[in-house]
């Protein structure tokens, strides 16, 4: 049995210039996971550490910050835990890497037995005390000449049981990672021959299984943005030998502070901003990334400023972003007479509503009458001119739901706030 941690993108040091005064917090949060994966693989005595890239956010960090790292992977080498290291897109392996510049293993106080890199020039590491080959497949360049796995077959070294590799790049998903730096296809994977490939470059946890072989993103320990899900974990991967087959068991383990949810509240129910700002207030938390979406009908008289509740609550979240995706209601009243100004308005629009109520996704065509209705017409084509983007119904609605609201206030007399 032999018994892993696998982490990725811990990016340490990242600046966070979009997070002004709270950017010194996140890098410390990202240290503090770092620090907590090491005090997770000492306490559940494992017998490798294996990161797939992107430990260091960039390959310039000052030396107090990689004397840091190399203390904490040091306590790895004292409780007798190996680490192997290859490098990402960020800390790329080029003149000027940071793994060039500094021993990680000396800084460390230990031996290169304890502390490995992985590097085109070393593209792998014998472990027999562990009965283990770890195989990293790394590019001196940010963008990989060719997919990492092309041609790889591990089964070619014999010289242990146990076959690992390690990767940091994008598995291919057509329209979607197509320009990424380094990408590489679940096939390729599938002819690897290991047991085992720990992936790095997605900040989201993801497993999977090519062929026979067992692969995993362990996404970053801490999120590397505040509203990245999916982020704030660990892998404990445990590879064994049962009648002659090789079995791969992955257990997540979380070491992240930093939560993220979403929240959706019915704003009908809210009668006043007060009340909005107990609702959201309850789930305050440092730690949480709070996404809230205001749905239902908006009552036409519910006075809240948005911008102030985001204000007066942002000190008790991480971060916290109200969007207002609610139906304005209309005022309420009489309807105008027909042959005013007011009347006819209203009445136009609430046709345009109408017919658009009744529109079939991709139809223009109202639906079948029923018994007793009036037989469908020809709507009239709102499609804009070839070439224009068109908007999307539900916006669209939304849309005129609002005119009508601020229009029937402002021809009547009424100031709104907009």
């Amino acid at each position: 049995m032999l018994r892993l941690l696998h982490t990725a993108d811990v990016h340490l040091g990242a600046r966070h210039t979009d997070l002004g005064e709270r950017a010194a917090v996140l890098r410390e949060r990202q240290f503090t996971a770092f620090r907590v994966t090491i005090d997770l693989a000492v306490a559940e005595k494992v017998d490798l550490v294996l990161i797939a890239g992107d430990l260091f956010d960039s390959n310039t960090q000052p030396r107090r910050s990689v004397e840091r790292v190399a203390a904490e992977l040091g306590r790895l080498a004292k409780a007798s835990i190996r680490t192997v290291i290859i490098p990402g897109t960020h800390d790329l392996y080029d003149g000027a890497s940071i793994f060039r510049s500094y021993d990680l293993a000396a800084m460390a106080r230990t031996t290169s037995e304890w502390i490995v890199v992985l590097t085109p020039e070393q593209p792998n590491v014998w472990l027999p005390t562990l009965d283990a080959v770890v195989h990293g497949r790394v590019f001196n360049t940010k963008r990989g000449p060719k997919s990492p796995l092309e041609g790889f077959d591990a089964r070619a070294d014999r010289r242990a049981t146990w076959r690992i590799g390690m990767v940091h790049g994008a598995l291919a998903i057509p329209g979607k990672t197509d320009g990424d730096e380094v990408v590489f296809r679940e096939d390729e994977i599938a002819k690897t021959g290991l047991d085992y490939l720990a992936l790095g470059h997605w900040h989201s946890a993801i497993e999977g299984r090519a062929g026979n072989v067992t692969y995993a993103y362990s996404g970053a320990p801490e999120p590397v943005a505040v509203d990245q899900d999916g982020a704030g974990q660990v892998l404990l991967v445990t590879l064994e030998e049962r009648g002659g087959r090789h079995l791969v068991s992955i257990v997540p383990k979380r070491v992240g502070q930093t939560r993220s949810e979403k929240l959706e509240l019915d704003v009908s129910a809210i009668a006043s901003q007060p009340i909005l700002l107990n609702t959201i207030g309850r789930h305050a938390d440092s730690n949480l990334v709070l996404d809230v979406r205001l749905t239902g009908l908006f009552p036409d008289t519910l006075d809240v400023d948005m911008d102030e509740v985001e204000r007066a609550l942002a000190p008790s979240f991480l971060r916290l972003r109200i969007r207002d995706v609610s139906i304005p209601a209309m005022p309420e009243g009489n309807m105008p007479p027909p042959d005013t100004v007011i009347g006819a308005f209203v009445r136009n629009v609430e046709t345009q509503i109408a017919e658009l109520e009744k529109i079939k996704p991709g139809s223009r065509t109202a639906p079948a009458a029923a018994a007793g209705e009036t037989a469908p017409v020809d709507l009239p084509d709102r499609r804009p001119p070839t070439g224009t983007p068109v908007q999307d119904p539900a916006e669209e609605l939304t849309d005129l739901r609002e005119v009508l609201r601020l229009g029937r206030h402002l021809l009547e007399g009424r100031q709104v706030t907009l």
